[in-house]
C-alpha cells in the first residue's frame, strides 16, 4: 500500500468514521439530556394542576417519571457522552497525526515516514478497539 491510498482509503476512512459516530453520539446524549430537563419541569409544574378538577395529573406524573427513569437507562446503557468524547478524542489524534505526517514535522521528518504514521495510526485505532473489547466483556460479565 502507498502513502496516497494508505492516507485516502485507510486515515482519511478512519478519520470520517470516527468523526460520525462522535456527531452521533453528541446528538443522542443532547436529546436524552434534554428530555430529563424538560420532563424533570413538567413534573413540577404539574403540582400546580394536581386537582379534584384536572385527575389525569395524578396519573401523569408517574408516567413522567418514567420517561426519566428510561432516558437514565438508556444513557447509563448506550454511554453516549463517554462515546462521544471518546470518539471525539480519537478523530483529532488522527488528524494531528495526519497533519504532522503532511507537513514532514516531528517525529514524521525521518527517512521512512509512511512506516511511522502506519504504526502510530494503527496503535490509536488498536487502543479504540480494545477499550470497546474491554467495555463489552464488562457488560457481558454484569449480564451474568
Amino acid at each position: 500500500m502507498n502513502e496516497e491510498s494508505y492516507l485516502k482509503e485507510r486515515l482519511d476512512g478512519q478519520i470520517t468514521w470516527y468523526n460520525d459516530k462522535s456527531a452521533t453520539n453528541k446528538k443522542w446524549f443532547r436529546i436524552c439530556q434534554l428530555t430529563q430537563i424538560v420532563i424533570a419541569s413538567l413534573i413540577t409544574l404539574s403540582g400546580i394542576f394536581a386537582s379534584k378538577d384536572f385527575p389525569w395529573v395524578y396519573y401523569a406524573i408517574p408516567v413522567l417519571g418514567a420517561i426519566i427513569a428510561i432516558t437514565s437507562g438508556i444513557l447509563g446503557l448506550y454511554k453516549f457522552q463517554e462515546n462521544w468524547l471518546e470518539y471525539r478524542t480519537t478523530t483529532e489524534s488522527l488528524r494531528h497525526e495526519k497533519y504532522l505526517f503532511l507537513t514532514k514535522s516531528e517525529p514524521y521528518n525521518t527517512e521512512n515516514p509512511l512506516n511511522l504514521l502506519v504504526g502510530r495510526v494503527e496503535t490509536l485505532i488498536s487502543k479504540e478497539n480494545t477499550n470497546w473489547a474491554q467495555y463489552m466483556r464488562k457488560v457481558s460479565k454484569e449480564k451474568d
